[in-house]
């Protein structure tokens, strides 16, 4: 139960980053009436991992909860493994 809330808070925070863009391109005009239809696909999709994850949880289905949440959060784990390499190792650009 405690990796699920793991994977849930990670995935949680992850989700952020999405909301992020659709609000600065709201203030910026670049969501405009002819890409808001993805933008909302976009943003369902998301509201409904975590949604989803956590009505399988409530229904005794843990594994497939944590199936759902680890396949969402692995982009952002190897987003996160690319940064800390990036300021680690530091890297020669050129």
């Amino acid at each position: 139960m405690t990796f699920y809330w793991i994977l849930w808070i990670f995935t949680a925070i992850m989700s952020v980053v999405p909301v992020y863009f659709f609000f600065i391109g709201i203030k910026d005009g670049s969501v405009t009436k002819r890409n808001f239809a993805l933008w909302l696909l976009i943003l369902l999709a998301v509201a409904g991992v975590l949604l989803g994850s956590d009505w399988l949880k409530d229904h005794d289905r843990l594994g497939m909860a944590k199936g759902l949440l680890a396949l969402a959060a692995v982009p952002g784990v190897l987003v996160l493994i690319y940064f800390l390499v990036a300021i680690i190792g530091k890297p020669k650009w050129n």
